[in-house]
């Protein structure tokens, strides 16, 4: 897309930081987006630099330098903004101790472990999608007993009803009474996708730890514990071909305040 054809406004209010692309589509359906004083009605428009965009009646934010955080998820707390239910979140939890971000993919409330949180919504897009081919990788302590050999046959992907996930790689770590420890990894990170292989093979999962996302690892971060990735560091784990693009994108764009 040319420079006079601008972008979509979803990417543009993502890249701000605001929010990831799919929230902002919501926003621009709940009337909450205006383009040069006018409600937008339709996700599908292209803006330009000469364009003034606001949210609930604020400009867009300045896009900050993009950041990222390794935060070890407690099991409690769920991964939303917002809870319709009044349970305890992750980003209340992080409010007095982070700038507004967003989470790189979610976690079960009862799933532990390795959450990836950043200030700018087009890096969560980014690495959430399944083309990016990070693996995901878990510890699973789970009631009842499987062989080696089931393990086996969902090496190469498995269809669960209706369902196909990709490949399993999946390992008994230990037998620990009538409870087996596993270690899984995936690369595509679907709605309870390990609980749901897990079923599949006759295991009911009472607990749940993420210990890796891509090259980044849950290591020795004390639970609860939250770690800025020094920029480097991020910049060479997720590659200098995105930052190019965004930097690219972000020097064509100046957000115009009214």
């Amino acid at each position: 897309m040319s420079e006079f054809e601008g972008e979509r406004i979803a990417k543009v209010i993502a890249r701000a930081g605001l929010c990831s692309r799919r929230d902002a589509e919501r926003l621009i359906a709940e009337g909450r987006v205006k383009m040069n004083g006018k409600l937008l009605t339709s996700a599908a428009t292209n803006v330009t630099a000469k364009d003034v965009i606001q949210v609930d009646n604020l400009p867009l934010p300045q896009k900050d330098e993009t950041r990222l955080w390794r935060y070890h998820k407690p099991a409690g707390l769920v991964v939303s903004n917002h809870d319709p239910q009044g349970r305890p979140t992750v980003f209340e939890k992080l409010r007095e101790q982070l700038p507004r971000v967003l989470s790189i993919g979610r976690l079960d409330i009862n799933t532990e472990g390795l959450l990836l949180l950043t200030n700018d919504g087009e890096l969560a897009r980014f690495l959430e999608l399944p083309a990016t081919g990070w693996i995901r990788r878990y510890r699973v302590r789970a009631f009842g007993h499987v062989e080696e050999a089931a393990l086996k046959k969902i090496e190469k992907g498995v269809e669960i009803e209706g369902v196909r996930y990709g490949p399993v790689e999946a390992r008994i770590e230990r037998v620990q009474g009538d409870n087996s420890w596993l270690t899984i990894a995936i690369t595509e990170g679907k709605n309870r996708e390990v609980k749901r292989i897990c079923e599949h093979l006759g295991l009911q999962v009472n607990r749940l730890i993420r210990t890796a996302f891509g090259p980044f690892q849950l290591g020795e971060l004390a639970r609860g514990g939250i770690e800025e990735v020094p920029t480097r560091a991020m910049k060479a784990s997720v590659g200098e071909k995105f930052f190019k693009k965004e930097n690219d994108a972000h020097r064509r764009w100046k957000i115009q305040r009214p």
